[in-house]
């Protein structure tokens, strides 16, 4: 199949894109394309307007302070993956990343367009649970920030209103040294995760856990963050009875199932990934001096 017929645009900046957003109806913004072009040719969608944004420089771009990281909506995956200074203020990312689809997808795809479709499987969009962050959206009306608890609303829906576009994504930098752990599982390197948890630690002078963030995704329709563990631990070392409660937190979500595996089984893996991501970011962890 093919997509239907579709009017294209192509804005050159923010506000002209915005123009347009107030304008036209049932219209689709065009960003990476990974997940959009396969559901305009099997005509899952079927917009009559298609916005290609790509032409517009300041959706893009890294931008790191001294104490918060921005990523601008329309950077590419396989630039946060190359990025130096992003591997030190977050090597979650460059962890995360290699997971992500495959050189080719990775060329093309983008954080913005994979935090506004938000597959339930999708590593960036829990990455940004994980770490509070906050999602700047602009649109006819004005500009708002939606914070990262706000931000997934259920399978495939974000809080990003038709009329709206998504600028950038931001959040506070962890403390040098922090730990980080990712793991996934899925059938082959590059497929979708059936199930995947990334942790961060931060510890005190006596190697206790100064503070935790642990998520699960792929398992429930929307990243899951491990609250009551993330409370736990504060204050703690991380043994083994510590990790045995995270991994006991994980199979209490809710998983679906699905054509490849029951929800049982994923249940289980939420539990495995989660013992994985924690033990990881244990290891890499360093103690203040």
């Amino acid at each position: 199949m093919k997509a239907s017929a579709f009017a294209y645009h192509d804005p050159r900046s923010c506000s002209d894109l915005v123009e347009l957003l107030a304008k036209l109806d049932n219209a689709k913004l065009l960003a990476g394309g990974q997940s959009l072009m396969p559901m305009l040719n099997l005509r899952v969608v079927a917009p009559d307007h298609l916005i290609d944004i790509n032409r517009i420089p300041e959706l893009a771009g890294i931008r790191l302070a001294a104490d918060a990281v921005e990523l601008g909506a329309m950077t590419r995956q396989s630039d946060l993956l190359d990025s130096p200074d992003l591997a030190v203020a977050a090597p979650i990312f460059r962890a995360a990343l290699a997971h992500v689809g495959h050189v080719q997808t990775r060329s093309r795809g983008t954080i913005g367009g994979s935090c506004c479709h938000l597959d339930p499987a999708a590593e960036l969009p829990a990455l940004c649970a994980m770490l509070d962050a906050e999602f700047d959206v602009v649109g006819a009306g004005g500009s708002r920030v939606v914070k990262a608890r706000d931000w997934f609303k259920g399978y495939l829906e974000s809080a990003l209103d038709e009329r709206e576009l998504l600028r950038s994504i931001r959040w506070q930098r962890w403390s040098v040294g922090h730990g980080s752990g990712f793991s996934e599982y899925a059938r082959r390197r590059g497929d979708f995760a059936i199930a995947g948890a990334a942790a961060l630690l931060e510890l005190d002078t006596e190697g206790a856990v100064r503070r935790a963030a642990i998520v699960v995704f792929g398992v429930e329709p929307s990243p899951v963050r491990l609250a009551q563990t993330e409370r736990a631990l504060t204050g703690r070392r991380l043994d083994s009875g510590a990790i045995a409660e995270a991994v006991a937190e994980a199979r209490r979500l809710d998983p679906v199932s699905d054509v490849h595996v029951s929800a049982a089984y994923r249940r289980h893996l939420a539990g495995v990934v989660t013992m994985r991501a924690l033990a990881d970011a244990a290891r890499n962890a360093e103690m203040p001096t």
